[in-house]
């Protein structure tokens, strides 16, 4: 379901890769921008943080494709990774490498100041079923 991300230095303050993990109540996720630049935003929101949109950090693509986003005016993203991590059912986690111009889809929502972004998500590529049932959509960016 993508539980954390590796953020490569070149999008950093520091200049030093950075991970980031779902849990945390800070965490936010790099979104590229048409400039190449990137910009930060919440990565979703926890049951214990305000805000009106869903407490979730992910978005299923067929959740998508249904409608259920649309009052909170969606807008396809490119959230810019080196790697991404799953933990499998008994805790372990697995970090998988993206390749060269790779990012991981994002669903950036809005319900009036409050802007967050989600990890589009679908079913696992084949032999990755064992590790979690839902897998963030990597593609080209665009």
């Amino acid at each position: 379901m993508c539980g954390g991300v590796e953020v490569a230095g070149r999008y950093t303050e520091s200049g030093k890769p950075v991970r980031v993990y779902f849990p945390n109540p800070k965490a936010a996720l790099p979104m590229l921008q048409a400039d190449g630049s990137v910009e930060w935003l919440p990565w979703g929101r926890r049951q214990e943080q305000e805000g009106k949109l869903p407490a979730t950090g992910w978005a299923r693509v067929d959740s998508i494709s249904a409608g259920k986003w649309a009052r909170f005016h969606p807008r396809e993203v490119w959230i810019v990774a080196e790697r991404f991590m799953e933990k499998d059912p008994a805790g372990v986690s697995h970090w998988f490498d993206l390749e060269e111009g790779q990012a991981i889809e994002g669903l950036l929502v809005a319900a009036g100041e409050e802007r967050r972004v989600y990890v589009v998500t679908s079913l696992p590529p084949p032999g990755c079923e064992s590790i979690h049932g839902r897998w963030p959509l990597v593609r080209l960016a665009e």
